[in-house]
């Protein structure tokens, strides 16, 4: 980039606020008061991101007078389910071609589940009057070289064979004419299978509807340990316990109360900016009449849609893994990827010179070595857990929550049936293996989408063991 233009993009991320778009909004709720003393309860739920907020409201849909208690080490939404780019997908399994690797033989399942569980969503956020500003315009997946255009075009074809349908393949006039960018070369709409939405007024709506049902909240109470205790389990937190029959984990990144589930996830850092609204003018010259999210098909790629008030969230590409698994709040923050995902946007859409970036954001993933949600029980299936959701938790978070609740009911389910459910991802090794081959993956990816897609000899052996890992 020449330095004229390097300028211009570091002025267009110089004033943006170091916060998440989504959650600097005068609508967040106050804080609920922490946990002091003891509670009982028939269920505890450990974390109020979706996957913890969805189990609480499903646990009291099915029984009323379920006594259901819900604790968050922070405030409701506020880690990976107000920081993502609400992206709210159909599927289960990252994406039909992952789950076609990994469970041929229930993938056809597995999609249905998937296009009921957005279908339920979709009726939740209705029922509850929840305002996330939800939208069901689908997502297109970009080709911008010509390697991807053709491995969509296999695709497509793929689909049609298999009778999957509701994707359309779009060249590249066709492309053009619903979001315009020299950069692409064509594309595959799916139009039913991902909404987009306001991540953290769903967590809010969800919060709100957990609290008209009856479920009781406290914030800023961490959950520090987990302990049987006559014929349920005791959880310390700072203030007091909480006594409950049976518990749901739904922390994803941070820790497990279960020690033996940490090993399978590793935090990612994935960053992303949100424009200042685009004007009539600005708008019109790219188009995006249909208001799709989009996604692009490099291995290290971007994700970007439109808000309600037309800025356009653009985010990915940078994949950070901190050696150790480090969590920390100075990781939100990496002024290096900002400037070139800002330097990135302006190439994708040369038509925005001068637009302004208001906010530029940071957050950790629960990334697993199979790219989708695991599941299991601990001490005596009293304990429920579900993490590794990889980016796509919008969506399969509610269906993790009801596979949690079977579990904890000690049901037989077609859901508690699936192989996904009954078995595990590889997990991550101890270090100094994880970060070296976290690193080794990475640098391989990248060096693919600079060499027509061409895989690497580290690749291919990660692909023939089932492992990877998302950029």
């Amino acid at each position: 980039m020449a330095p004229v233009a390097m300028s211009a993009v570091a002025r267009s991320i110089a004033g943006a606020k170091p916060l998440s778009f989504w959650l600097d909004d005068p609508g967040r709720p106050e804080a609920l008061p922490a946990l002091t003393g003891d509670e009982h309860c028939d269920l505890l739920v450990i974390g109020a991101g979706y996957s913890g907020l969805w189990t609480a409201l499903l646990a009291k849909e099915r029984e009323p007078e379920r006594d259901v208690v819900l604790i968050e080490g922070r405030e409701t939404g506020w880690a990976a389910s107000g920081r993502n780019g609400g992206f709210c997908a159909a599927s289960l399994t990252h994406g039909l071609p992952n789950g076609l690797e990994r469970w041929p033989d229930e993938v056809e399942k597995l999609e249905e589940l998937g296009a009921r569980n957005l279908d339920a969503i979709e009726e939740a956020v209705a029922r509850y009057g929840i305002d996330c500003e939800f939208e069901r315009t689908g997502e297109i997946d970009v080709a911008t070289q010509p390697h991807q255009l053709e491995e969509l075009r296999e695709w497509h074809q793929e689909l049609e064979r298999r009778g999957f349908g509701g994707v359309e393949f779009l060249d590249g006039d066709a492309l053009r004419a619903h979001v315009d960018s020299p950069t692409f070369l064509g594309g595959l709409w799916d139009r039913r299978g991902v909404a987009m939405l306001h991540p953290a007024k769903l967590a809010w709506g969800l919060k709100q509807a957990c609290l008209d049902l009856g479920v009781r909240i406290y914030e800023h109470t961490r959950g520090l340990e987990l302990a049987r205790t006559g014929t349920g389990m005791a959880v310390r937190t700072p203030g007091g316990r909480v006594l409950a029959r049976r518990v749901a984990l739904g922390t994803n990144i941070f820790p497990s109360l279960v020690k033996r589930v940490r090993p399978y996830t590793v935090p990612v850092y994935d960053y992303a900016l949100m424009t200042e609204p685009l004007t009539e003018e600005q708008l019109a010259a790219i188009g995006w009449q249909n208001r799709q999210g989009l996604g692009d098909s490099a291995n290290q790629f971007h994700y970007f849609r439109l808000s309600a008030d037309n800025r356009v969230l653009w985010g990915g590409y940078d994949a950070i893994y901190p050696y150790g698994g480090r969590l920390s709040a100075t990781l939100d923050q990496r002024p290096e990827t900002f400037l070139k995902l800002a330097g990135q946007f302006f190439e994708c859409f040369p038509q925005l010179a001068g637009v302004r970036f208001t906010h530029a954001w940071g957050g950790a993933i629960d990334t697993c070595s199979r790219f989708s949600a695991f599941f299991g029980t601990a001490h005596q299936g009293r304990v429920a857990y579900a993490a590794g959701y990889t980016g796509l938790g919008v969506g399969a978070t509610r269906f993790g929550a009801e596979v949690m609740l079977d579990l904890l009911a000690g049901e037989e389910t077609e859901r508690t049936a699936l192989e996904m459910v009954r078995s595990k991802p590889m997990p991550f090794p101890p270090e100094p293996f994880a970060w070296a081959g976290i690193e080794l993956t990475k640098r391989s990816l990248a060096r693919a989408d600079e060499n027509g897609g061409h895989r690497n000899l580290w690749l291919r052996t990660m692909d023939r063991l089932g492992l990877g890992f998302d950029s």
